[in-house]
């Protein structure tokens, strides 16, 4: 089976455990999902059957769009729900502060990412060293936070939804927020509403061609040609600019790259398209 579509991941269970339960319902052994949920998040993941799966890198899946509440006042090392380790009284807040306060925070965003997270130092994972109680020394990094809004305030819980770049660690946003009001703050809630293109729609199958970041482009080469990926020139392309661009034919599709040299590429073939 071939298919594309989004799944509705349940909190505190790890984004694998949850494939393997999506491969069992529905018989598949080739499986695949982008973008790694925290196990306490929830929401939406993208998943994918069979030749589908080589599909993630193509898709659009940016922006990501978020909605969060964060705990005021609790300390967690995980910046989370999950290891909270203190929790310390903080004064109500009126919601013009607040509002200022997260909208400060649109633009880039400079910080160090969670030491429980699936960075890489020296070739170990970070959550594993963090585990071990290891010192980590984690590099700075920049996102971009394209929007943020307050969506509730009951305290000392504030919920709030943002639409961030890709790889954006909200744990170290909430953090953050909670520092620019003088306190420490972890995350008691985390869900995943969009993907770029992609939300929860009851696990409906997607056709693919509609959420590629690719270019269409059109060849005077026939179909078998591509189908049995035959050298193509830049020359047999209508779109000759560098890119990364798909080629549909009636029964599969194939993505070529266009490289600067005028070289073109086959990056995928023989993909087989959506029939509902």
């Amino acid at each position: 089976m071939n298919r594309l579509f989004v799944a509705y991941k349940p909190p505190f269970i790890p984004s694998n455990t949850f494939l393997n339960r999506i491969k069992r319902r529905y018989g598949q052994k080739k499986a695949g999902f982008s973008g790694t949920l925290d196990p306490f998040a929830c929401g939406s993941l993208i998943i994918a059957f069979g030749i589908y799966t080589k599909l993630f890198r193509f898709l659009k899946k940016y922006p990501k769009t978020y909605r969060a509440t964060l705990w005021l006042g609790a300390k967690s090392p995980s910046l989370d729900i999950e290891r909270i380790e203190e929790i310390h009284p903080t004064a109500s807040l009126p919601l013009t502060q607040i509002e200022r306060i997260l909208h400060s925070f649109k633009g880039d965003f400079t910080y160090i990412p969670p030491i429980f997270s699936a960075k890489k130092i020296n070739g170990k994972r970070a959550y594993k060293a963090a585990a071990k109680g290891e010192h980590i020394a984690l590099t700075p990094v920049t996102s971009t936070i394209y929007d943020i809004r307050l969506l509730a305030y009951r305290h000392p819980f504030l919920s709030f939804e943002a639409t961030v770049s890709e790889g954006t660690y909200i744990r170290s946003l909430g953090e953050h927020i909670a520092k620019a009001f003088g306190y420490e703050g972890a995350l008691s809630y985390l869900e995943r509403m969009r993907e770029g293109l992609f939300s929860y729609q009851e696990e409906k199958a997607l056709d693919p061609l509609a959420y590629l970041a690719t270019t269409p482009n059109s060849t005077t080469r026939p179909p078998h040609h591509i189908w049995h990926g035959k050298k193509l020139f830049v020359q047999d392309l209508q779109n000759q600019t560098p890119g990364q661009y798909h080629l549909v034919f009636k029964d599969f599709f194939a993505i070529v790259s266009v490289q600067e040299n005028k070289s073109v590429r086959y990056l995928l073939n023989q993909i087989p398209r959506y029939k509902q």
